[in-house]
């Protein structure tokens, strides 16, 4: 039976022990992807049983119910002598009862635990990896792949591309988000957030969410979440209208010669109705000429607005599935590495032959079932060179022959550093730098190949706009007409002479 005092004490201990496994396993070299994770795994195991007995203890401490401090005064007041004695036949009276009752104390505990850490095959249980995982160094996500290409309306593609755009989910139109593009969203954030917190332990992945939904809240507010922006589905012409002087006219039959647009945009800066033939819309319009009231007859019936409830309905699932990428962007960032690592590992699978991929499979499943990793099977690589297909470092000849020895920096993409030319080419296609482009509010086309400078991203944008502006057909300047003598004029000449009569 023990008591509360002798509680505490063995929570201080358990705790002091558990401080001390932490550091020496903190403090072991590990000498692999393999063995990393294996370690954080044991450390975090450590660590909950460091919050469990700390929760313990604060409980203790806290002493609700008052039995310790009842305990303290059994000990310190006049009769020490008896509560002791009392205690001591309590114990004596116990153990005979429980003749084979054994206490095993804490120091032949954490032994066994220690023991239990060296031996690979129980510390292997702690997580597991499925074989396309490779220990924790690649994705597997051939049933998000699958349930990828049987959604209506997306681009088909191969596993690598996929593997590299499958936070792409930006690009697709809106009006395609429908069930069951959500439902695959949620499985491949599911199976992303799982295969995190087995590789990444230590991490707090609840902590780097809860940033995501406060930074997500406030994009959104802002109408500025990337594949959900606001846009403006009118011009302001259309929306407004066009107000129009009618004191230089005396007739609806001169109105009547401004067109059918013309004569639309100003009734719709009026409020008025705005269909009709020619002449009905000039009349409509001429008999508002001196009047400072307007017939209500002739004032245009503001469209139903959709439903409220609808509208809200629709409102909140396109913010659920919007929450649903914002995640999804996350998780693509705090997996980045393993997502190279990924389509490489799959580019090399597909330029072997079968007998080589069995013969690669086999070593795998040997190395897995060795018990101890030993540290002569790391490669000897001191210049720190790229892995080949077996594992081993190129050679160095073949590093400096695709310039993987120079480095390109990208200023669009977050100052993201790419080693070698075929790797700095091709990012201006993936995902990182369509994404840089797209917060730039610039289209990523061919007209900014090989720009990493958002000063001359911007500046060359600014540029092109102009361009194309200077090119657009000027209707008022360019379109011409034929007056009764046959000369040539453009349209705002003949329609100045028209409307004073000079034709």
């Amino acid at each position: 039976m023990e008591t509360l005092l002798e509680q505490q004490r063995r929570y201080h201990e358990e705790r002091e022990r558990l401080l001390k496994l932490m550091v020496d396993e903190y403090a072991t070299k590990k000498n692999g992807e393999k063995e990393r994770i294996h370690s954080e795994q044991r450390l975090k195991y450590l660590l909950d049983l460091h919050c469990n007995s700390t929760t313990k203890l604060k409980e203790l401490y806290e002493d609700k119910d008052n039995e310790r401090k009842a305990e303290i005064q059994a000990l310190s007041g006049p009769n020490e002598f008896n509560e002791f004695y009392a205690r001591l036949k309590q114990i004596k009276e116990f153990y005979k009862k429980h003749p084979s009752e054994i206490s095993v104390p804490l120091s032949v505990e954490f032994e066994e635990l220690t023991k239990a850490y060296n031996n690979v095959e129980e510390m292997s249980s702690l997580v597991e990896f499925t074989d396309e995982e490779g220990g924790g160094r690649y994705l597997d996500l051939n049933e998000c792949y699958e349930q990828y290409l049987n959604l209506r309306g997306v681009e088909k593609v191969d596993y690598i591309s996929y593997l590299m755009t499958f936070d792409h989910v930006f690009d697709i139109p809106r009006d395609r988000k429908n069930r069951e593009y959500r439902k695959y969203i949620e499985n491949l954030n599911a199976y992303l957030h799982n295969f995190a917190t087995r590789i990444h332990p230590l991490l707090d992945i609840e902590a780097e969410l809860v940033k995501v939904e406060l930074e997500f809240q406030r994009q959104w507010l802002q109408g500025s979440f990337p594949g959900w922006a606001s846009k403006e589905t009118e011009s302001a012409l259309a929306n407004t209208g066009a107000h129009l002087d009618l004191s230089a006219f005396s007739s609806w039959e001169e109105l009547a010669s401004l067109g059918l647009d013309r004569l639309k945009s100003a009734l719709m800066a009026l409020g008025l109705k705005c269909g009709g033939t020619l002449e009905e819309r000039a009349q409509r319009l001429f008999s508002t000429k001196g009047k400072k009231t307007l017939d209500p007859s002739l004032i245009a019936k503001k469209p139903a607005s959709k439903n409220a409830n609808v509208q809200s309905r629709d409102n909140e699932r396109h913010k659920e599935i919007a929450q649903l990428e914002a995640l999804l962007y996350k998780y693509a960032d705090l997996l980045s590495e393993q997502r190279a690592a990924t389509k490489e590992n799959v580019q090399r699978k597909q330029a072997r032959t079968g007998g080589e991929r069995d013969d690669s499979d086999a070593e795998a499943s040997e190395s897995d079932n060795d018990d101890l990793d030993d540290a002569d099977d790391v490669p000897y690589n001191p210049k720190n060179l790229p892995l080949g297909w077996d594992g081993k470092p190129i050679p160095y000849w073949l590093y400096k022959l695709h310039g993987l020895n120079i480095s390109y920096n990208c200023e669009i993409c977050g100052n993201y550093t790419y080693k070698g030319p075929k790797a700095f080419q091709r990012h201006f296609a993936e995902w990182r730098h369509a994404h840089g482009m797209r917060c730039l509010g610039i289209p990523n086309t061919a007209h900014f190949a090989n720009v990493t400078q958002i000063e001359d991203a911007i500046t060359l944008w600014e540029k092109l706009k102009s361009q194309k502006q200077s090119e657009r057909w000027i209707a008022d300047q360019e379109e011409e007409f034929e007056d009764s003598l046959g000369n040539v004029v453009n349209r705002k000449t003949y329609e100045d002479l028209k409307r004073q009569g000079l034709l």
